[in-house]
């Protein structure tokens, strides 16, 4: 049962993603949770997302970037840097300007924590791909004195649940953000280290992902009923990288470790 901790003012950390509506499809329920708890939490957000659904790049880019700020403030982000890559060319932009940008916005802040995709990219979407390692890059470059490093992945299967549990709904389709293949959220995805039970905070998620309408609206997100949000949104997996501060952090006091053998 999620709980907030309201003794990690002093505590921040950093989002890393390529789109609006990553944050709030990935961790959406710990961002929300740790901002309950007085962490102090960023966003970096690589693209406008011009390239999602809708036919009006230049429109979409504006529409899309105040979805952002909408569903930041819903989960009591107050810090987001929208940045201005191409979507869909990420993992073609020069390697060392990325992995600057991502940098530059580590060295803004003294964090404790830096959450970014595990190596599936969610569903293995390139621009996804490209932040993971442009991100694993920017930290390890930092060593030791670094930020902890954590990488995301949706429990596989989770996506599938919402699309059945849509289904009956009339109007809506079996997409996920644009993805016809329910399945291959999470197909393949590293094991976890720390699973988190946000199931307290999964309707503040649904309110977030339902901020970005252009993406969601008459999608299976958009027809999941908030009485089963907990259910559907409310586990959250992460991996500790191998590179970056070493030792605890206060994320581990969200979740429950998970032990995987070698």
């Amino acid at each position: 049962m999620s709980t907030p901790l309201r003794d990690l003012s002093g505590s921040s950390l950093l989002a890393v993603f390529a789109h609006p509506d990553d944050e709030s499809l990935a961790s959406g329920g710990l961002l929300a949770w740790c901002a309950e708890s007085g962490v102090q939490i960023s966003l970096l957000c690589l693209t406008h997302g011009e390239h999602g659904r809708g036919s009006d790049g230049a429109r979409l880019r504006d529409v899309r970037a105040g979805e952002l700020k909408e569903a930041a403030l819903v989960l009591g982000i107050h810090d987001v840097q929208l940045l201005n890559h191409e979507d869909g060319m990420l993992p073609w932009i020069n390697e060392p300007l990325l992995e600057a940008d991502i940098s530059d916005a580590i060295s803004r802040f003294r964090l404790d924590v830096v959450v970014t995709f595990d190596e599936d990219g969610l569903y293995w979407h390139p621009d996804h791909i490209a932040v993971h390692e442009r991100t694993t890059s920017a930290v390890a470059g930092l060593g030791a004195s670094g930020p902890a490093l954590l990488y995301v992945s949706l429990p596989a299967g989770a996506m599938r649940g919402v699309v059945e549990a849509a289904s009956s709904q009339p109007g809506c389709s079996d997409q996920i953000l644009g993805v016809s293949d329910a399945d291959a959220f999470g197909s393949k995805a590293p094991a976890p280290t720390l699973v988190v039970d946000a199931g307290e905070y999964a309707c503040r998620k649904l309110a977030a992902l339902r901020c970005h309408r252009s993406q969601v609206e008459g999608s299976a997100l958009d027809c999941v009923d908030e009485r089963d949000a907990p259910r559907l949104l409310g586990t959250e997996h992460y991996r500790r990288a191998e590179v970056g501060a070493r030792g605890s952090i206060f994320v581990e006091g969200f979740g429950t470790p998970v032990t995987t053998a070698d």
